[in-house]
């Protein structure tokens, strides 16, 4: 069959028509992430698409100007230079989590025997991409969801060669944390939108990614955080450190339970938007 379209055209022509639904810039940017990693345009893409290719070509518009996001209808994601699979059971992975990852490799470049824990690992790309830059770590991730966590291990198989331990676990059940060993670091980007901040979240968030990881209640928006550093400052080695990610809104909070929990060297960070995104905390080794 013949198209009288080129596969670069096709592609410019999805541009256009996402402009009505996400603007220019960011139209541009998803045309050119499904002419990398559906398409692969490396060579030719003056040539017409034969019927399978203009056939996904279809596929991947309708969906797209349905409102879901362009890494679930390719099914993968970029962080940190590397793909990782995802699924509506994931999040897809976020530049403000790269940040966060990269805060952890800053700290640690000299540091040979770390024992690390993901709380919550979602699509893994936190403990993962930890365990590719040190492969010399002993990696554990811990994941509510057996759907998540079955995406998680797929990444980590596929990247680390399945050199991580990760398990089904409740970050907020003190009896899933007691089979860890005594740990250098604990890591997480638990949910921490508030309920009543569901309205300022886009729709293609609200509408695809998984409400478990991202909503907390409005009565108690800081229960990841308070749960996960009471469980952290039992399981940590003393120095250890606890990293999150945070609310822009609620950082300044995260960072004051955490000195209350006994926490020190307590200090936030900011995303390269400004917004106070990361905070970090140390167990103290008195």
């Amino acid at each position: 069959m013949e198209y009288n379209i080129t596969i670069r055209q096709l592609l410019s022509d999805l541009a256009d028509t996402l402009k009505s639904v996400y603007g220019e810039g960011e139209a541009s940017s998803i045309a050119r992430i499904v002419a990398e990693d559906a398409f692969h345009l490396k060579g030719n893409a003056d040539r017409e698409p034969d019927e399978e290719e203009y056939n996904r070509y279809l596929g991947i518009r309708h969906r797209l100007l349905c409102g879901e996001p362009v890494q679930y209808v390719l099914g993968e994601a970029d962080f940190f230079g590397l793909k990782f699979s995802v699924s509506t059971a994931t999040l897809i992975p976020r530049q403000e989590t790269e940040e966060l990852v990269a805060w952890v490799l800053e700290e640690t470049a000299d540091q040979k025997d770390i024992h690390l824990l993901d709380v919550g690992l979602g699509s893994g790309c936190i403990a993962v991409t930890i365990g590719k830059k040190r492969p010399y770590w002993t990696i554990y991730g811990m994941e509510a969801s057996p759907e998540a966590l079955a995406v998680a291990q797929r990444n980590s198989d596929a990247l680390t060669g399945g050199n991580t331990h990760f398990f089904q676990g409740d970050a907020l059940k003190k009896q899933d944390w007691q089979n860890l060993p005594a740990l250098d670091i604990v890591i997480s980007n638990p949910p921490y939108i508030p309920a009543a901040e569901r309205p300022l979240v886009p729709d293609h968030v609200v509408n695809h990614e998984p409400h478990l990881a991202l909503f907390v209640t409005d009565e108690d928006p800081l229960i990841f955080y308070r749960e996960i550093a009471d469980s952290s400052i039992e399981k940590l080695k003393p120095g250890g450190r606890l990293y999150f990610e945070c609310n822009e809104f609620n950082a300044g909070e995260v960072a004051g339970m955490l000195r209350s929990a006994g926490f020190t060297e307590v200090e936030c960070r900011k995303d390269i938007c400004g917004a106070d995104r990361m905070v970090r905390a140390t167990k103290t080794s008195l």
